[in-house]
């Protein structure tokens, strides 16, 4: 017999009961391809429910069926399944409109994120909540898992000069919440202007608890976006993001995105022994030599293919899926794993003479949320000086956070 999920999402709760808190509603739905029920998605249930109205789909980045690559504009249009209008969230304008929400009762967010500040999933929620708190419109939000677990909160808060789209809220890079958990902190710490009207309500889930990574949920991992293929891509993607804006190879065009890293002119063996000789929790380092290429899932053309590329492979222990309790990141901390990875390459770099490996020095500061850690790279600071530095911020928002887990 196959055994249900441990975890019944907030998505299939609402269905469970028949959509009551819809009954007699004309419904906007905030939703992709991750927002699956048990017997397929949340769209077709809706569309299918005899007692409220599918007025329209809002599409966050990547589009409704997630076929988007990163950064790349999503258009408007209608879903070939159930014919609903469907409304970028990703275009030239990343919030409903007033008009948008006229014939709306309640906009519905069922987006399952990363666990992580800079994913665009938070900021297309937090400004969905300030249009439906400027239309009069109700909000709900469907909870999913934070899949890198509610524990401790990890890196610095979010630095207001570096606010953006990929930066929203002045949270740590992993901060530990569910979406709904972060929707009310958003509106009881004004992050967003405008939300004190804001009628919000949420489905909860059921099963879920605080130390849980995803493989503990027994739910599906569906790529919230094409990047994160994996539960272990996204469980270094809170950290392993900020490779993004530097000129090395993150594992695009590789079997592990995000948790594989090369550059043409790199020393994996040496990297791979300094790394592993810092012993850190979760994770040894794996010396590779690979060269990226174009696969099925690709939208766009990985970073290097076809280049000859040595670097490292994170391979994570059976410590790394421990319970992360609550005050306790659990025994893999990405954001500290990646600043150790960094440096190494940046010492190698340096080394070699070729300068600064952040090659987009605008976007590693967004992603990082401060301006002084591409400065501290570069400069050779000590990773653990820099982790101390972060630990008040971390510690702080821990603090904050405290009134609004809804979860044990």
């Amino acid at each position: 017999m196959i055994q249900p999920p441990a975890v019944t999402t907030g998505a299939q709760r609402l269905v469970d009961s028949g959509f009551a808190a819809l009954d007699g509603m004309r419904v906007g739905l905030i939703a992709n391809q991750a927002s699956l029920v048990r017997d397929g998605h949340l769209i077709d249930a809706m569309a299918n429910a005899p007692n409220l109205d599918l007025v329209a789909i809002f599409a966050p980045e990547h589009g409704v069926r997630g076929k988007g690559g990163a950064g790349e504009e999503i258009g408007d249009g209608f879903d070939a399944r159930s014919g609903t209008p469907i409304v970028s969230l990703y275009s030239d304008i990343r919030k409903p409109t007033v008009e948008h929400l006229a014939d709306i009762d309640v906009l519905v967010y069922d987006l399952q994120d990363a666990g992580a500040r800079f994913y665009t999933y938070i900021s297309t929620m937090g400004l969905a909540m300030q249009a439906a708190a400027e239309a009069q419109t109700r909000f709900l939000v469907l909870d999913r898992p934070n899949p890198v677990g509610g524990g401790a909160p990890s890196g610095i808060s979010l630095e207001e000069e570096h606010i953006s789209f990929i930066g929203q809220y002045p949270i740590p890079a992993a901060y530990g919440l569910t979406a709904a958990e972060l929707a009310l902190a958003i509106r009881d710490q004004g992050w967003m202007e405008g939300l004190e009207p804001l009628e919000l309500d949420i489905v909860a889930m059921d099963g879920w608890e605080r130390s849980m990574l995803w493989p503990e949920t027994g739910l599906t991992w569906i790529p919230p976006s094409s990047g994160l293929v994996s539960f272990e891509s996204s469980l270094a993607y809170p950290g392993s993001v900020l490779f993004e804006a530097t000129e090395l190879s993150y594992g695009g065009g590789s079997e592990e995105p995000f948790y594989r890293f090369g550059a043409e002119w790199a020393d994996g063996e040496a990297l791979a022994v300094e790394l592993n000789a810092k012993g850190l929790e979760g994770v040894t380092f794996e010396p590779v030599v690979y060269t990226p290429r174009k696969l099925p899932r690709n939208v766009s053309e990985p970073r290097l293919t076809g280049e000859r590329l040595e670097g490292v492979l994170l391979q994570f222990s059976d410590r790394a899926f421990a319970d992360a309790t609550f005050g306790d990141r659990g025994a893999f901390d990405a954001v500290a794993t990646t600043l150790h990875v960094l440096a190494e390459f940046q010492a190698q770099a340096t080394a070699q003479g070729r300068g600064s490996i952040i090659d987009r020095p605008a976007a590693f500061n967004l992603l990082s949320g401060t301006s002084s850690l591409r400065r501290q790279i570069e400069a050779g600071t000590p990773v653990e000086e820099i982790l101390a530095q972060w630990q008040a911020s971390a510690d702080e928002f821990a603090v904050l956070r405290e009134p609004y887990l809804l979860y044990e």
